[in-house]
């Protein structure tokens, strides 16, 4: 799952010291304090990296963390949040989908080729908005000769007649000027344009190659270009439409795609962070006397290399490993840290261990983070004029029936949060558009009766909630 970054916060990034890094962190996730910090300093030593001289900073390699942990206390957001404080390209993974090489699935480089795709989507985009201007104005001069064609210039002018020309010309320009304000002003929206639009490509596929699946990207365009590149076709639309077509087609013109493909990949080798999530899944388990499954540890050995530092092949040119910082997560119920190989462990040097969750730890959440859920559903109703007021007593009474069902069902963390937060407003949820009383208070009392029968029958509890 590819996540997209910018996000914004007061001081420079390369000025955060691992206390403001831990602040910042703070606003989106409750608690965890340790893994916080050691994501804060992991962040900060990449920072100090890039102020070293090249010959020593590349020597200096990430140190990597492993997160253990049950599911919902907050691992993945940390991450991601750490991801969008630092703009560094980020990507998450889960290890249980990739296979070892000679099985069918995902081979794990693709981990690194999907953040490099990431990389590049991302600086383009801020090639994009720097061309954006200097776009609009060249497809602006197209739209008005398509509009108003120029006056043909004849090969041989008459010299009997050059103030004629001449006063053509000027004319031209005038009427020229008087679409431009036309078009600006939108008075131009009516009338359509004939228009040379090039062909869809060819989409891209995979090839399999002997035993594994090497993701390469086969464009028939390259292949033959004389029969299919530069084909295009006519085609009438209105302005607006002509308009942001051309806007496009010279944003293509203006960006440079050799420059954008070598700022993604050096972006990717020198800040680029990998989540790998449900690591505990791939790892050796207990019980029954037999070792972990080939496929499973072959696919530990087959991460290894990247992790530790190796070259991946991606159509956009090598890409270094070296420098990405990983961060492997897992809940390690039924399996350990130490089922996994030795040379895996040894690649993760920095460990912390995230505590479950409890009622003082809801509260917050309900209430303290900026995305918090209560705020969430309160902006929701206020699309429908409905104001949504949650008293004190109701957040406390909340974060009780939450913590009860994980207790008594799967302990899922803070998600359950969700479901419960779900059904308590299920009523207003669909009455919402035809409620005639728009200011609403939630208190202990109408929580009591939305989810206490519920929460005191355990089979229905564990359906529902």
């Amino acid at each position: 799952m590819a996540i997209t970054l910018p996000d914004t916060f007061a001081p420079a990034t390369d000025t955060l010291t691992p206390r403001q890094i831990v602040a910042e962190l703070d606003k989106h996730v409750i608690g965890q304090k340790d893994a916080k910090r050691a994501v804060a300093i992991a962040l900060r030593n990449r920072m100090r990296r890039q102020k070293l001289a090249p010959e020593l900073a590349e020597e200096i390699v990430p140190k990597n963390i492993l997160m253990i942990g049950p599911t919902g206390v907050g691992k993945t957001e940390i991450a991601r949040r750490l991801a969008r404080l630092a703009q560094s390209p980020f990507i998450k993974v889960e290890a249980s989908k990739f296979t070892e090489v000679g099985y069918v699935g995902r081979d794990v480089e693709s981990m690194v080729r999907d953040l490099v795709e990431l990389a590049v989507d991302t600086v383009r985009e801020e090639r994009l908005d720097e061309v954006h201007s200097k776009a609009e104005q060249n497809a602006e001069e197209r739209l008005l000769d398509l509009l108003l064609p120029p006056p043909r210039a004849t090969l041989e002018p008459d010299d009997d007649q050059p103030a004629g020309v001449s006063s053509a010309q000027e004319s031209w320009r005038h009427t020229r000027e008087k679409f431009r304000e036309q078009l600006r002003d939108g008075r131009l929206d009516h009338r359509s344009v004939d228009l040379d639009v090039r062909e869809r490509a060819f989409p891209s596929f995979e090839v399999i190659s002997g035993s594994s699946v090497e993701e390469i990207d086969i464009n028939i365009k390259d292949m033959l270009p004389g029969l299919i590149q530069g084909r295009t076709r006519k085609r009438r639309m209105k302005v607006p439409e002509a308009f942001e077509y051309l806007v496009q087609e010279e944003e293509g013109k203006l960006v440079d795609m050799d420059s954008v493909a070598r700022v993604a990949v050096e972006r990717v080798e020198q800040s680029g962070i990998i989540f790998v999530d449900e690591i505990d899944k791939i790892a050796g388990r207990e019980g029954g006397g037999q070792g972990p499954d080939v496929s499973r540890e072959g696919v530990q050995r087959d991460i290894l290399p990247i992790i530790e530092g190796t070259t991946v092949n991606s159509k956009y040119g090598m890409v270094r490993t070296d420098h990405i910082l990983f961060i492997a997560a897992g809940a390690f119920h039924v399996s350990k840290p130490s089922d996994l190989i030795p040379e895996l462990q040894g690649r993760f040097p920095i460990r912390v261990e995230l505590e479950p969750l409890g009622k003082d730890d809801f509260v917050r959440i309900l209430t303290e983070p900026k995305n918090a859920l209560v705020k969430q559903y309160i902006a929701l109703m206020e699309t429908e004029g409905i104001t949504l007021r949650f008293l004190d007593n109701a957040i406390d009474r909340i974060a009780d029936f939450a913590t009860l069902v994980n207790e008594r069902t799967e302990n899922i963390g803070a998600r359950r949060l969700h479901t419960v937060m779900e059904r308590l407003l299920d009523e207003i949820s669909f009455e919402g558009p035809d409620l005639r009383d728009k200011i609403i208070t939630i208190d202990a009392a109408y929580v009591e009766r939305m989810l206490a029968a519920i929460v005191k029958n355990e089979d229905l509890s564990r359906y529902i909630l």
